[in-house]
C-alpha cells in the first residue's frame, strides 16, 4: 500500500520533514517514491508546501495520507480540491487554481524564528533564555 507521510530531516532538536510518496512497509527515513512537499514546524508561521498536481494524482490513485499530513492537507486545501476532482474537475484545473492561491499568499521567510538549544540545553530553557535577552534588545 502507498502512503503519503512525513520524512524527518534536519538536526538533531531541528526538525523539518518532507512530505514523500512511499511504500507503507519502508522505514521513515528510508526509501520513497517520491517528493511532494515540505512542511517545517520551527518557522513562525509553520511553512507548508505543497506540489498540488503531484499529490492530487497519487491520492486519485488510491494512496492514502497519514494523520499528520491529512492535517497538512487539509490546511492547504488540498482535500477540498481532491473531493471537487472525485465529482468530475480535471486535475489542470485544479492545479492552476492551487497556484494562484499560493502566489496570493503572504511569503514566509525560511528561516526560523524559534531559538535552537544549545549543546547540552533543553529547548525550554533556550526559550526562557530568548525571552530574557529580548527585554534587554528592546532598550
Amino acid at each position: 500500500m502507498v502512503r503519503i507521510r512525513l520524512r524527518r530531516m534536519g538536526l538533531k532538536k531541528q526538525p523539518s520533514y518532507r512530505i514523500v510518496v512511499a511504500d507503507q512497509r519502508s522505514a521513515r527515513t528510508g526509501g520513497f517514491i517520491e517528493i511532494v512537499g515540505t512542511y517545517n514546524p520551527r518557522t513562525q508561521p509553520i511553512t507548508e508546501s505543497v506540489e498540488e498536481d503531484r499529490i492530487l494524482y497519487w491520492l486519485s490513485v488510491g494512496a492514502q495520507p497519514s494523520e499528520a499530513v491529512e492535517y497538512i492537507l487539509k490546511r492547504t486545501g488540498t482535500l477540498t480540491r481532491f473531493d471537487r476532482l472525485k465529482k468530475g474537475e480535471t486535475i489542470e484545473v485544479l492545479a492552476a487554481e492551487a497556484a494562484t492561491a499560493k502566489a496570493s499568499a503572504a511569503p514566509v521567510s525560511p528561516k526560523t524564528s524559534r531559538p535552537s538549544p544549545a549543546a547540552g540545553q533543553s529547548a525550554k530553557k533556550a526559550k526562557e533564555a530568548a525571552v530574557a535577552a529580548e527585554p534587554a534588545t528592546k532598550s
